[in-house]
């Protein structure tokens, strides 16, 4: 066999297991995006079916016990329990009102299951009405 077609078999066979490596890791990591709503209208969610939920945290429904965290995110008026279990700490922007997506797994009784909690308070970052924003001016 020629020194090309060798080297062009070579090339092929890395190729191919690069592209199924890729292929098998995106869709074993694979997470759908859904909000309250669209869970809770969802008729059978796979308990081994990662998703990442969004919804705003229900004022009053934080409850903190050692790390275990539990609350309530709801959408209008969608809500869904949801324990964090995870070891990262909660985000200093998470409070009551606050949007927030978590990462895990919907359990057989409709309480979702988090590994990762990501919020933000869209509030903190807005320009009051009637505020002046300035360039920042070199001296």
């Amino acid at each position: 066999m020629q020194p090309k077609a060798k080297f062009g078999i070579l090339i092929t066979v890395i190729l191919a297991t690069l592209g199924w490596l890729a292929f098998t890791g995106v869709s074993a990591n694979a997470s759908y995006y859904k909000t309250v709503c669209e869970v809770q209208k969802m008729s059978n969610v796979s308990s081994d079916k990662k998703l990442r939920l969004a919804g705003d945290v229900k004022p009053g429904s934080i409850q903190r016990d050692g790390r275990r965290v539990t609350f309530e995110l709801k959408e209008q008026a969608e809500t869904i329990r949801v324990i964090y279990d995870g070891i990262e700490p909660l985000p200093d922007t998470f409070r009551d009102n606050a949007q927030a997506v978590a990462e895990g797994k919907l359990g057989a009784d409709g309480v979702f299951h988090a590994t990762k909690i990501q919020a933000k308070c869209a509030s903190k970052y807005e320009k009051k009405y009637g505020e002046r924003v300035e360039a920042n001016k070199a001296s």
